[in-house]
């Protein structure tokens, strides 16, 4: 079976502990609490890539989204030379289940979109 290209849906590292550099380059570091209140406001902070990733006209990271599942919550468009691929967005997540998914995408328009996810819990109110 052929392997994939990097603009076939979203692409994710092949082993977490064992990165490539175009890995480490593009894939979304989210720093956020494990746990959240329902209703309560909490910051997410991003930053693409473990190794910095460029941001020159030729290559760069057009946008940044925050998803809970398939839900948007935030998306971030950046423009290169004079933007940062790191963002903290606020969020407030009301829900009547205990755990969700937290996915950030972002997308570098030379290699294509790029997932990272992380469970949080959410305590009710």
């Amino acid at each position: 079976m052929p392997e994939k290209g990097l603009f076939c849906g979203n692409n994710r590292p092949k082993d977490l502990t064992a990165m490539t550099d175009l890995e480490k380059k593009h894939l979304p570091v989210i720093d956020c609490p494990d746990s959240v209140r329902s209703g309560e406001p909490f910051e997410v902070r991003i930053n693409v890539g473990s190794i910095p990733h460029v941001m020159e006209e030729g290559h760069f990271v057009q946008w940044i989204e925050v998803k809970f599942g398939e839900s948007l919550y935030s998306r971030i468009e950046l423009s290169p030379k004079v933007s940062k691929p790191a963002v903290v967005v606020t969020l407030v997540k009301q829900a009547k289940h205990p755990k969700g998914t937290l996915r950030v995408i972002e997308r570098c328009n030379l290699h294509g979109a790029w997932e990272a996810t992380k469970e949080i819990t959410i305590q009710q109110a």
